[in-house]
């Protein structure tokens, strides 16, 4: 589907009220589980991998509230075409956004981490109305140009930049005297040729990026997890910052990596159905 037609269709929908969006997503809901089996071999073998302590009815249990997020998710992502600010506060609150600001309020650049947990996407609008500066997105390009550029201009529809992964180094250092925060979704999958680094995360050995560390050093910024959480209402959800470094010369090689890796996963392992088993995080194993 062109780009055009694409985004016609995004915005058309876009425009139904989230009462309706929600009923679609009931649907999709029985789709995905009962009928296609959406991913069904990945997010069971990835659940199976992560808790082997929980018993097959646990995480028959944490499969089925995924799959019945994961409509929700769908959805909502296709209502940011349109969404107001109004809304997006709405629908986002910040705990203590001064946990982030006071950053850049001392001159520093901030690189903010996440996953794909709860919803990020939403996350982004937010984190582009905290402030004036520059915030930098960082994203792997997909391999359809097509979805690739469409949902990137519904992403920077409040002010954030997108910027390849590859490139996010060239825009910091031209933002250079100027505050700026960057924001990586930091349990992407890397390809063998951008990192060599495993660690063991959700019980599994784990190829990682190092971005988020080597960017901290070379601009000597701290690092802000943005933990998003979903709360009770539908459709609300919450962000709350941690800063997991103040001064990262103060860290050994890979200790900022293994630090918010493993902070990510203890905010998954408190809530597991919000994170996205249906990605094959774990297909690049360690090569002999």
């Amino acid at each position: 589907m062109k780009q055009k037609a694409l985004s016609a269709l995004i915005y058309i929908i876009s425009l139904l009220p989230y009462w309706f969006l929600y009923l679609i997503s009931d649907g999709l809901y029985y789709i995905l589980y009962y009928i296609i089996g959406y991913r069904k071999n990945i997010v069971f073998q990835n659940l199976a991998n992560a808790f082997p302590e929980k018993t097959e009815a646990e995480r028959l249990a944490i499969a089925k509230k995924f799959y019945r997020f994961f409509p929700d998710l769908l959805v909502e992502s296709i209502k940011l075409k349109t969404i107001t600010v109004d809304e997006v506060r709405k629908k986002m609150t910040l705990d203590n956004e001064e946990e982030l600001t006071r950053h850049l309020a001392a001159g520093k650049n901030v690189i903010g981490v996440t996953s794909h947990y709860a919803n990020w996407e939403l996350g982004i609008h937010r984190l582009s109305l905290i402030t004036n500066f520059p915030t930098l997105i960082v994203y792997k390009p997909l391999n359809n140009k097509d979805i690739d550029t469409v949902y990137n201009t519904m992403r920077s529809r409040f002010g954030a930049e997108m910027v390849p992964m590859k490139q996010i180094l060239r825009h910091i250092v031209k933002l250079k005297g100027q505050p700026n925060v960057s924001i990586l979704v930091a349990d992407q999958t890397p390809l063998y040729s951008d990192s060599d680094y495993f660690i063991n995360w959700l019980n599994q050995e784990t190829l990682v990026y190092t971005g988020a560390e080597r960017l901290s050093r070379i601009s000597k910024a701290p690092i802000v997890y943005c933990h998003i959480r979903r709360k009770k209402k539908r459709g609300q959800y919450s962000c709350q910052f941690f800063t997991l470094v103040e001064d990262p010369s103060e860290f050994a090689e890979h200790e900022i990596t293994d630090l918010h890796n493993g902070f990510a996963e203890q905010m998954i392992r408190k809530n597991p159905e919000y994170w996205l088993w249906s990605h094959n995080r774990w297909k690049r194993k360690r090569r002999k």
